[in-house]
C-alpha cells in the first residue's frame, strides 16, 4: 500500500499545474496554431493586433487580449467552442457570416462548452453575437454586442441566441441593432438581469422558456420591450421600457408568470399586452404614457392585478369581453391617472370602483366605423346612463379599490436606469 499511494498521487496529478500563460503574436495561422498546441488550461494572451478567424477552441483554454482583434473571412462563425470550461475575455470580434441557418455567430457554443465563459468582449458587426447552442452552466457577462443593420429585419440575427442552454446566466451586457437583444426557444433555468438593449426590434424575446428571471435589464428606443412567448414561471422584476414604438411588455401564452415593479415610460401603442395568458400577478408595475395602458385579449384569466399605476395613457384599459374582471386584491386595487374620485375616509382608496369602459367602448373597437357617431346626443345618452346605472353595462373590467395617488402603488423607489 505504501507503494500505491505516490503512485495515485502522480496519476491524478491535475493536467492544470501543467498549464501555462502563452504570448501570441500576430501572423498567418498564428491563433489557429496556438489553440492547436495549446495544453488543456494554458491561458493564451494575444498581443495587439489582428488574428485570422475562423478557430475552433476544442479543449479547455482562456482566451484573452484587450488590444487583439479576431476577423473572420465573412463566412460561418469565427470562434467555435467544444470543449468545456473555456473562457473569453476581452477580445473584439468581428466577421461572422449571414446565414440565419446556420447560426453564422461571432462565437458559438456547442453542447461540449459546458461551463464557459465570455466576459468583457466586444462583437461588431456579425450577424448573431453569441449563440448557446446546447452548452450549460455558461455566463455572458459584461460584454458589448453590436449587430448588423444593413440586412432586412427577417434576415438579421440577435444579439444573443440561446437554445437548450440550462442554469445560463446572461448579465451587464450592452447590446444593440441587429433583430433582437436577446432570442430564446426551448431553454429553461435562466437569469437575464441588468442589460441594456436598444435600436432592436424586441429587446428581449422569449419563446417556450420556462423558469426564467428577468430582472433590471432596461429597453430603450426598440420596437418592443420585453416579450414572453409560450413560457410559464417567469419571475420579471425592475425593468424598465422606456421610448419603445410598439409595446413594453408583451405576454402571448404566457402563464404563471410574476410581474413586479417593472415600469414603461414614455411608452408607444401599448404598455401592456396580455393574450391568452392566465395566472399571472401584476403587482407594482406603472404604465405610463402609452396609447393604451394595458389590452387584455383572447379569454386571459386568472391574472391579479394589485398595486400598478395607469398614469397618462390615452386608454387605459382594452378589453372586450361580456366577463367581469375583478383587477383588485383583497382592498387593494390599481391607481387610475383618470379616475375623478374622492376618499372621505382617508384610507388611500377612492370611494368608488373604476370602470375604465363601456360599451360604446367595446362597440367602436369591433367596429371602427362606429366612430363617427361618437358625437351624437344618442351615444351621449347611452354613456351618461351606463355611467349612473353601472348595472347596463355588458361586462367589462372593474377596480372596486382604487388607490388615491401612485405613491401607494408600490411602485419601484429607485430609476432602475
Amino acid at each position: 500500500m505504501r507503494f500505491l499511494i505516490p503512485v495515485l498521487v502522480l496519476i491524478l496529478t491535475p493536467l492544470a499545474c501543467l498549464a501555462e500563460r502563452v504570448e501570441v503574436r500576430p501572423g498567418q495561422g498564428a491563433l489557429a496554431r496556438a489553440i492547436a498546441t495549446a495544453r488543456p488550461g494554458d491561458d493564451l494572451v494575444l498581443g495587439e493586433g489582428t488574428y485570422a478567424g475562423p478557430v475552433q477552441i476544442d479543449k479547455p483554454l482562456t482566451l484573452t487580449g484587450p488590444l487583439a482583434r479576431i476577423a473572420g473571412p465573412g463566412e460561418g462563425s469565427v470562434i467555435t467552442v467544444t470543449a468545456p470550461n473555456v473562457t473569453i475575455s476581452g477580445v473584439t470580434i468581428t466577421g461572422a457570416g449571414a446565414r440565419l441557418s446556420e447560426f453564422d455567430s461571432g462565437i458559438r457554443l456547442l453542447k461540449g462548452a459546458q461551463g464557459a465563459r465570455v466576459e468583457g468582449v466586444t462583437l461588431i458587426g456579425n450577424l448573431i453575437g453569441i449563440d448557446v447552442h446546447g452548452a450549460t452552466g455558461v455566463t455572458i457577462r459584461g460584454n458589448r454586442i453590436e449587430g448588423r443593420n444593413d440586412l432586412r429585419v427577417p434576415e438579421r440575427g440577435p444579439g444573443i441566441y440561446v437554445w437548450n442552454a440550462p442554469r445560463l446566466l446572461v448579465e451587464h451586457n450592452q447590446i444593440s441593432k441587429g433583430r433582437d437583444g436577446v432570442f430564446i426557444t426551448t431553454s429553461n433555468e435562466a437569469v437575464y438581469r441588468g442589460n441594456r438593449f436598444s435600436d432592436l426590434r424586441f429587446a428581449f424575446h422569449s419563446m417556450y422558456a420556462n423558469r426564467i428571471e428577468v430582472t433590471d435589464n432596461i429597453s430603450h428606443g426598440n420596437d418592443m420591450g420585453f416579450a414572453f412567448m409560450y413560457s410559464t414561471r417567469l419571475i420579471v422584476e425592475r425593468n424598465l421600457s422606456e421610448g419603445d414604438a410598439n409595446h413594453g411588455f408583451f405576454m402571448n401564452f404566457a402563464n404563471k408568470a410574476e410581474l413586479r415593479q417593472n415600469e414603461v415610460r414614455n411608452g408607444g401603442e401599448k404598455c401592456l399586452f396580455v393574450y391568452n395568458s392566465n395566472h399571472n400577478l401584476f403587482d407594482g408595475n406603472r404604465f405610463a404614457d402609452c396609447g393604451i395602458g394595458v389590452h387584455f385579449t383572447a379569454g386571459s384569466q386568472g391574472n391579479v392585478l394589485t398595486g400598478n399605476a395607469f398614469v397618462g395613457n390615452r386608454t387605459q384599459v382594452k378589453y372586450v369581453g361580456t366577463r367581469w374582471l375583478e383587477w383588485s386584491d383583497g382592498a387593494r386595487g390599481n391607481y387610475w391617472s383618470d379616475q375623478a374620485g374622492f376618499d372621505v375616509n382617508g384610507d388611500g382608496l377612492v370611494d368608488s370602483p373604476y370602470r375604465p369602459n363601456d360599451s360604446i367602448d367595446q362597440l367602436v373597437w369591433s367596429q371602427p366605423a362606429a366612430r363617427l357617431l361618437m358625437g351624437t346626443p344618442a351615444v351621449q345618452l347611452i354613456r351618461w346612463s351606463q355611467s349612473r346605472f353601472p348595472g347596463l353595462l355588458p361586462g367589462g373590467v372593474i377596480d372596486s379599490h382604487p388607490l388615491v395617488s401612485p405613491e401607494g402603488a408600490g411602485l419601484p423607489q429607485g430609476d432602475p436606469s
